[in-house]
């Protein structure tokens, strides 16, 4: 299963938001300066991320982006469904069995569907707090890299 670049850009610009949270707004062309990515990309993402109220936007001199809730409040599996990396499934029959006649009797029909629900326990159970906690543990308070 492989990740949009949208999904994967998304969730590093959140975890910037979360890393730098209470120090005030932080500029989008920032972010994608020390990501690496297009800064017309992120205003792409950050429109959809708005939209759905994980972020907000200030105006003015000391503008820029923040999140709208605590690290704490924002589920990762929250930002997937926004970002579209929750839309994929390892294969269609997991979420409408009646694609797939051999649903009931496939063991591999049992495997996608126990990898996509350990896929969503773990994004369900962490938050960009948690995300933002690990990244510090590795003693970086701000990943660059082109590998993520």
């Amino acid at each position: 299963m492989k990740l949009s670049t949208r999904t994967r850009y998304g969730m590093r610009a959140l975890l910037e938001l979360a890393i730098h949270y209470g120090e005030g707004p932080v500029l989008i062309k920032d972010i994608a300066t020390r990501q690496q990515f297009s800064q017309y990309y992120l205003e792409q993402i950050m429109v959809q991320l708005r939209a759905a109220g994980l972020v907000r936007s200030l105006r003015g001199a000391r503008g820029g982006i923040i999140l709208s809730r605590a690290p704490s409040e924002i589920k990762l599996s929250e930002a997937f469904i926004v970002l579209g990396g929750m839309e994929s499934c390892p294969v269609e029959c997991v979420e409408a069995t009646e694609l797939c006649k051999r649903s009931s009797i496939c063991a591999m029909h049992d495997i996608w569907t126990e990898l996509r629900a350990s896929m969503s326990h773990v994004l369900e159970s962490k938050t960009l707090q948690d995300l933002a906690e690990m990244q510090k543990e590795k003693g970086i308070s701000t990943i660059v890299t082109n590998s993520i």
